[in-house]
């Protein structure tokens, strides 16, 4: 598994945009394959199968290593790759975008094309919200009853994720913590309990955290 941590969106959802009297529904995914990419691309274009256009843009991989860009229609280079650029510019990784639209007479030029396509992409992430997903090992270990609060108080000021907490003859806590950040967790674990600690590795996986602040590209 890859020890990198990235930025998506937060869950699959939609926004609409009227310009000029077109609709633009910019429809998000997250997608971690191809596959999946395609398969939702042809879901939404059945659903707005009447639509003027089905444009659309992915990246696939922490490093941007499937990526693809449709105009559907529109002027060359006035969709896709706005949206394509829109999702790159906010670090975004593995996420589908569709953007709908429902033409409303009033043609609005490449350039106007260009900043309605990126602008649907950027609010609709904007909408939906931005989570970090952080790959992080699992430790367990196990204290006496009567220094859990002790130990549960240090894990609150050190924002540790406690996933849960098994009541036996001790207090078996299991809790995540980033790769890098393990060994000094450790050694402050092991300082407040007097050595007297083993810590077992469980899975690691990644955990998400929401960012309340995105920087999203100029509109």
């Amino acid at each position: 598994m890859t020890n990198e941590n990235y930025l998506t969106i937060k869950e699959n959802g939609n926004h609409e945009l009227i310009i000029k009297k077109s609709r633009f529904i910019a429809s998000l995914a997250r997608t971690k394959t191809i596959k999946e990419a395609e398969e939702f691309i042809a879901t939404i274009s059945k659903k707005y199968h009447d639509a003027t256009h089905n444009t659309f843009a992915y990246t696939i991989g922490l490093n941007d290593d499937h990526v693809k860009a449709s105009d559907n229609g529109e002027p060359s280079g006035t969709a896709g790759v706005p949206e394509l650029k829109a999702l790159q510019l906010m670090n975004l990784k593995n996420v589908t975008v569709v953007v709908t639209r429902y033409f409303g007479g009033i043609k609005l030029g490449a350039g106007g094309l260009i900043r309605a396509y990126s602008n649907s992409v950027t609010e609709g992430v904007q909408a939906i919200g931005v989570v970090k997903r952080v790959l992080q090992q699992e430790i367990i270990f196990h204290v006496a009853y009567n220094r859990f609060d002790e130990v549960n108080h240090f894990l609150k000021q050190e924002e540790i994720l406690v996933s849960h907490v098994d009541y036996g003859v001790d207090v078996n806590i299991h809790l995540f913590i980033a790769n890098q950040d393990q060994t000094n967790l450790e050694k402050k674990l092991t300082n407040l309990l007097a050595g007297k600690v083993e810590f077992i590795k469980g899975e690691q996986r990644y955990n998400e955290i929401s960012i309340a602040e995105h920087n999203y590209h100029e509109k």
